[in-house]
């Protein structure tokens, strides 16, 4: 029970990963306040929860759209009133946006992935930040993946955005590193949820036919398991990653779980980091002065 006693709001959690989250939350004793656009979906998630709640804890549901701010506006309001504090928030919530040639794409879809990968991300921190700081402690965990770390041609919104969430949360990192606040981002793996399966119906024509093919290989192996990406949520919003902050970590790749052990070579590092490389990290003679 790691996070008995915790309240929580996570985004995104009527499907996928952000329901995934809050069952591993939940089983771990949390309460959980849970938001997304679909109002049937969160009733079916909170039915789902309730049975399997700590003693004390509590699941509450919100409509939302986490792109608009008067929404965001009133999961607050909500939280407020009924939870005692905010100790995790999970910016899970998040969407591919159109896929195709820049020059091809629908700007508006574009510019709406934006609106919400991004923008919908940084306006829930914007609300949760004074409360964490009011009480000294808190964590913030912020959903980002592959589309920080490699480019995706065709997939230029959600790349952006994603790339943006992660130097937003180092930023952010820093800004409270005094307030007992640890600030990270994850990577859950190639997850075989709705966002794969739009990946796919748009089709080699659309994303590419190496990036196609390759997606269409981790479906049909099944893809990184949701819990992967959730139990390094529990571990991030426990005490057991007190000090740990302003990183992106790769549930499926990175040996978090030894991270507390060497807390202060972590910090004083840039490791899990977005960085650039300079010709001479890659033994280059020609190109930095």
């Amino acid at each position: 029970m790691k996070l008995r006693d915790r309240f929580a709001l996570i985004t995104g959690a009527s499907q996928g990963l952000g329901a995934e989250i809050a069952q591993h939350f939940v089983a771990n004793g949390a309460s959980v306040l849970l938001c997304a656009r679909s109002a049937e979906k969160l009733r079916e998630q909170a039915q789902l929860l309730r049975p399997k709640l700590a003693d004390g804890a509590r699941v509450v549901t919100v409509v939302a759209d986490v792109g608009e701010p008067k929404d965001v506006d009133t999961v607050f309001a909500t939280l407020r009133a009924e939870f005692p504090r905010l100790d995790i928030l999970v910016n899970n919530a998040g969407v591919y946006g159109p896929m195709g040639n820049i020059e091809d794409v629908d700007w508006e879809q574009w510019v709406d992935a934006i609106r919400i990968n991004l923008l919908g991300l940084v306006y829930c921190c914007r609300l949760a930040m004074p409360m964490l700081r009011a009480q000294r402690r808190g964590k913030i965990i912020n959903v980002s993946g592959g589309g920080a770390t490699n480019p995706l041609p065709a997939i230029t919104s959600y790349a952006a955005s994603k790339a943006a969430v992660v130097r937003f949360a180092e930023s952010l990192a820093l800004e409270a590193k005094n307030d007992g606040i640890d600030v990270n981002s994850i990577a859950p793996g190639a997850l075989n949820t709705g966002m794969m399966d739009q990946l796919l119906a748009a089709g080699p024509e659309k994303v590419g036919q190496a990036f196609y093919d390759r997606m269409k290989k981790i479906a049909d192996e099944g893809g990184t398991p949701l819990e992967v990406g959730a139990k390094l949520c529990v571990f991030l919003g426990s005490d057991e990653s007190n000090g740990i902050t302003g990183k992106l970590i790769a549930a499926q790749w990175d040996r978090w779980e030894d991270w507390p052990q060497h807390l202060d070579e972590l910090n004083d590092s840039d490791v899990y980091t977005l960085r650039r490389i300079t010709g001479r990290d890659r033994g280059k003679t020609w190109g930095d002065r």
